[in-house]
């Protein structure tokens, strides 16, 4: 059961940051209230709040909903995948929308991790790790596309350097918001936490390197295109952010589409309706090369759109 921490600041604590204020409470670290907090397990007089350094008002009632423990590694649980290739080290899969990689505060279970431990069983436990073992690169949740899993420490050490040295050919799919100009180029922005909202990133003076090459593939008018990118970093989110950033954010990205857009105003109301209410951000990742990490022999994958996007396209279609 989820424990309630709480307390009626007073007027000594006035000022004082929420995160010191709950640390030590409950044996809790700052940095353990700091990431609940993020995460939204906090409240100020019944209303949430998720910023760890808030100025504590005297007379104030805060509440911090404390989660059970997860347990020290993850568990197997049985789910259908869709296999692409697979030997003594390594997994090639298409992942689905929705699925999340790994365990992460609010997804203690129902991973891609926990699904792979239960396919391969104790050969992968502990590969690169107890909580993330075989991963060697992640696409966000509700993201779709090919993804490769070790299943060896000699496949991950030799996948994550290939990751970390972009040693290999990866490219996206992704459904933008109006037409890029020029229809094919680069993004060389630096990406960082967001300096307001820290759940989310943003092109930030101080941000790690980041470059993203983009090529148009389709276009319908100046409403929608289907943009392939490539990448040569590897930032949380750096497609959505670096197209949002030109002016081109994705279709039914819920964290950096922000307002409608412009692009929006010239579609028949149907097509415009099916693509405001699109769930995800329409990005796949398509495409997959890399050497085997055992026999140095080529491997390209790759995965047609999933469903949901290809019928997205079909709208417009019809519409443009």
């Amino acid at each position: 059961m989820a424990e309630t921490l709480e307390f009626t600041a007073t007027a000594e604590q006035a000022g004082n940051r929420l995160d010191r204020a709950f640390a030590g409470m409950g044996g809790l670290s700052r940095s353990r209230v700091k990431a609940l907090v993020e995460a939204g397990h906090a409240a100020r007089d019944g209303k949430p709040t998720t910023d760890p350094s808030e100025s504590l008002r005297p007379g104030v009632r805060y509440t911090l909903q404390v989660p059970p423990p997860e347990p020290a590694t993850p568990l197997p649980q049985a789910m259908n995948l869709t296999i692409l290739f697979e030997d003594a080290h390594l997994i090639v899969l298409d992942k689905p929308a929705g699925l999340v990689v790994h365990p992460a505060p609010g997804h203690a279970d129902g991973t891609l991790v926990n699904a792979i431990l239960a396919h391969a069983g104790e050969e992968l436990s502990g590969i690169g790790g107890e909580k993330r073992p075989g991963i060697v690169h992640r696409l966000d949740k509700d993201t779709s596309g090919v993804m490769v899993v070790a299943k060896s420490e000699t496949a991950h050490h030799a996948l994550s350097t290939a990751f970390a040295e972009r040693d290999l050919e990866r490219s996206y799919l992704a459904l933008t918001w109006g037409t890029p100009s020029p229809i094919s180029g680069s993004v060389e922005e630096p990406i960082g936490r967001h300096p307001a909202d820290r759940k989310r990133m943003a092109v930030v003076a101080r941000g790690k390197h980041a470059l993203t090459h983009y090529a148009t593939e389709r276009a319908w008018g100046a409403a929608c295109a289907l943009v392939r990118c490539r990448l040569s970093t590897g930032r949380t989110h750096q497609i959505r952010v670096h197209m949002a950033h030109i002016g081109h954010p994705l279709v039914g990205d819920p964290v950096y589409l922000r307002r409608t857009p412009a692009a929006a105003r010239g579609l028949p109301a149907g097509t415009r309706d099916a693509l405001l209410a699109f769930p995800r951000q329409a990005l796949h990742a398509q495409s997959l090369g890399f050497r085997h990490p055992v026999t140095g022999q080529p491997l390209s994958f790759e995965s047609p759109l999933p469903a949901d996007m290809a019928a997205l396209i079909a709208t417009l279609d019809d519409a443009v």
